[in-house]
């Protein structure tokens, strides 16, 4: 059985593999009980995010990680996949400004992705 982290760190190379911008790890154990973590990433387009989504459903199937519910906007601009210890969240850049999950969640602490995923 995976980690929390290797979970997380499963979905950020899915959605850094499809070109997913400014992928942000936020370790949130110690200030919720919702999550482990949260992964945010910026998508280009309404298009891009759903791109985005199936990648990390995908590779979630693969490792056997069941997507307990999926949330979203229907015009594309947000989409919220739940891992269970893991939540992404993936926006528009104009969404992801409006709901600023990074200064929501500032209790958290933020981990570096540098070596794990090629963006960085």
């Amino acid at each position: 059985m995976l980690s929390a982290k290797e979970v997380a760190v499963i979905a950020a190379k899915a959605l850094d593999g499809k070109k997913g911008v400014d992928l942000k790890l936020i370790e949130i154990t110690d200030v919720s009980t919702l999550a482990d973590y949260f992964l945010i990433c910026t998508a280009t387009s309404s298009t891009h995010v759903k791109t985005l989504c199936d990648a990390a459903e995908e590779a979630m199937d693969k490792v056997s990680e069941p997507l307990l519910s999926r949330e979203g906007h229907r015009g594309g601009a947000w989409v919220l996949l739940d891992f269970g210890s893991v939540v992404v969240h993936v926006f528009t850049e104009e969404a992801r400004k409006f709901y600023d999950l990074e200064r929501l969640w500032q209790d958290g602490r933020q981990l570096n992705l540098s070596g794990v995923i090629e963006g960085e």
